[in-house]
C-alpha cells in the first residue's frame, strides 16, 4: 500500500485525494509536518501560491519538504504547486522550493474570468487529456533535464524532472483520473528503487 499526500493548507484538496483514490493507495490531507514522514508521494495542489507559500512558512512545513524533496521523493504540483515546485519565476527574485529546473510565469493564461477548457496530447499518457486552466501559469522554458510532458498553442503546461511532476492546469477538476495514475505509477516506481 501506497501512502500518498496531498498538502492540505489551501487548494483543491478534496479533488485530488478523491482523484488518487485506488485499491493500493492510501490517500492523506496532510495537515500536520509530522505526516509528511511516512508518505511515498506529494501532491502540491492548485490553488493560490503566494497564500500556500505564507501558509507553508506558518505551519513550519518549508524545510520538511525541502528534505522530502532531498529523499527524491515523487512530487507533483499543479497550477499554484507547479509555481511552488519551479526554480525561477518570472518577476521575482526568489523561487520557492526549486524542484524543477524550469522558469514559470504566474497566471500566464489570465485571470479568473479568462479562464477556459482545452484537450491536451500529454507523452505517456493520451492525445484527450482535458485540462482546465484557471489563472495559470506557463512554463516559460525547462533546463536539459526536464522533460516536456504537454504543451497548449506553443507553451509547455506539463513537465517532469526525475520524480517530480508538474502542470499548469487542473486535473483534478475533471474525471479523468490519467495525470494522477501517471503520477501514482512514479511512486509506485520509486519505491521498487
Amino acid at each position: 500500500m501506497m501512502n500518498i499526500g496531498v498538502l492540505a493548507l489551501q487548494g483543491a484538496v478534496r479533488e485530488h485525494v478523491k482523484a488518487l483514490e485506488a485499491p493500493d493507495v492510501n490517500v492523506i490531507a496532510v495537515k500536520k509536518v509530522e505526516q509528511l514522514t511516512d508518505l511515498d508521494g506529494l501532491v502540491l495542489p492548485g490553488g493560490e501560491s503566494t497564500t500556500m507559500r505564507r501558509l507553508i512558512d506558518k505551519y513550519d512545513f518549508f524545510e520538511p519538504i525541502k528534505q522530502f524533496i532531498a529523499e527524491k521523493k515523487p512530487m507533483f504540483g499543479t497550477c499554484a504547486g507547479a509555481i511552488l515546485m519551479a526554480d525561477e519565476l518570472e518577476g521575482y527574485a526568489e523561487p520557492h522550493l526549486a524542484v524543477i529546473n524550469m522558469k514559470v510565469e504566474r497566471n500566464a493564461f489570465g485571470r479568473q474570468r479568462e479562464s477556459f477548457e482545452a484537450d491536451l496530447s500529454v507523452k505517456g499518457i493520451g492525445a484527450d487529456v482535458r485540462g482546465v486552466f484557471i489563472r495559470a501559469p506557463i512554463i516559460q522554458k525547462v533546463g536539459k533535464e526536464v522533460d516536456v510532458l504537454a504543451t497548449l498553442d506553443g507553451e509547455i503546461v506539463a513537465a517532469r524532472q526525475g520524480p517530480y511532476l508538474a502542470c499548469s492546469f487542473h486535473p483534478e477538476l475533471t474525471d479523468d483520473r490519467r495525470m494522477h495514475q501517471y503520477f501514482v505509477d512514479m511512486v509506485r516506481d520509486s519505491l521498487k528503487k
